[in-house]
């Protein structure tokens, strides 16, 4: 063998360099490799399965129990406690405008906003207005709040009453209403007198158990999101569900992009605004906010009692209304509305009235 000659500093750091750049090449091949899945972080119950299992191959959906621990999930991610941010986030609009807009980027979802109502707009760009406002959020469900009754068809009967079933003496202490305060004041339009009595008529406020405790026998009514009503309504004859003419509050549900997420996977977004995913979704009560005759469409199988609850005339729908963010003033207003409504100590309050556990009845 010929000796070779010694090498040279200079050729010793070019070789090391050589040699760093290569194992670095390996590593970052290998973190490529291992590299976390973009995910989807949803509230369990608030995002289709039919849906999500739709989504490309390496997605990950990560389910919370409740929409405030999608929230400190999100916080999470930003304070550094999981380095594991997540691609896409679900949640209500009430939710997602408690997130600070620089958390979020646009969506980049413009194309597929032109295929839907126009009144979802304002929802993509979390109620701001103005030219130039990025739109933050894919609105891909709209959700009237509805009162459904269990075994009380004398109520059914005066369906026209609408929301002033509510202050119907026979369901004082057997009443479920939402947990928001808002959404509750929404109900009697504000009206202070008619407030304070359907404060007194409540057992619970409670919309996510809400349906529990009128199925277990505990409550006799309750105002829910439709989407949580639409699947039970074929498997149980109990129940009858009024939409009222007059209008009502509204929920959106959403999808939004944190600041510095991969683009959202467009296609799989636009699955469900048509065949063959838009049927199962409606019938599921997931609603698309689509034009008319799409639903219509989509909604032509479907039996008169549920095509009449997912898509009402155009006149009931112009009733419904957005809960936007309250600016200080206004949110101070509605806070001294709602305590003066407070009962009395004979009355029952969400705090005060004895409120069974939905898994507390066999």
């Amino acid at each position: 063998m010929v000796d070779q000659p010694p090498l040279t500093r200079r050729q010793t750091l070019r070789l090391a360099a050589t040699a760093g750049l290569g194992l670095a090449s390996l590593g970052l091949a290998g973190c490529g490799a291992r590299s976390p899945r973009p995910r989807l972080l949803a509230s369990r119950g608030d995002l289709p399965g039919a849906w999500s299992a739709r989504l490309p191959k390496g997605w990950q959906v990560l389910l919370r129990d409740e929409p405030a621990a999608v929230l400190a999930a999100m916080a999470a991610a930003d304070n550094g406690a999981d380095r594991e941010r997540p691609a896409l986030l679900q949640l209500g609009d009430g939710w997602a405008t408690r997130l600070d807009r620089q958390a979020l980027q646009p969506i980049g979802t413009a194309a597929l906003l032109t295929r839907l109502d126009p009144q979802a707009a304002a929802v993509a760009r979390l109620f701001a207005s103005g030219t130039g406002v990025p739109q933050l959020a894919f609105p891909w469900a709209i959700n009237p709040w509805v009162l459904v009754l269990r075994n009380r068809p004398d109520l059914a009967r005066r369906a026209p009453e609408g929301w002033d079933l509510l202050l119907d003496p026979s369901l004082r202490g057997h009443l479920v209403l939402p947990s928001s305060p808002r959404l509750t004041m929404a109900l009697v339009e504000e009206d202070p007198e008619r407030l304070g009595r359907l404060r007194r008529q409540a057992l619970a406020h409670d919309d996510r158990d809400g349906l529990s405790l009128l199925l277990q026998g505990y409550a006799e009514a309750a105002v829910v999101p439709r989407q949580r009503v639409v699947p039970l309504l074929r498997r149980d004859p109990r129940l009858e569900v009024v939409l009222p003419e007059q209008g009502g509050p509204l929920s959106w549900n959403l999808l939004l992009s944190p600041a510095g997420a991969p683009p959202p996977p467009l296609e799989w977004l636009g699955e469900a605004l048509e065949p063959p995913l838009l049927p199962g979704l409606l019938a599921a009560g997931w609603v698309p906010p689509l034009p008319q005759r799409p639903l219509e469409n989509a909604l032509a199988p479907f039996p008169a009692r549920l095509r009449s609850l997912l898509l009402p005339a155009a006149s009931v729908r112009g009733r419904w209304r957005d809960l936007p963010p309250l600016a200080p003033a206004e949110r101070q207003r509605l806070q001294a509305l709602w305590d003066g409504a407070a009962p009395g100590e004979a009355g029952n309050t969400p705090h005060s009235s004895p409120q069974p556990s939905p898994r507390g009845r066999r």
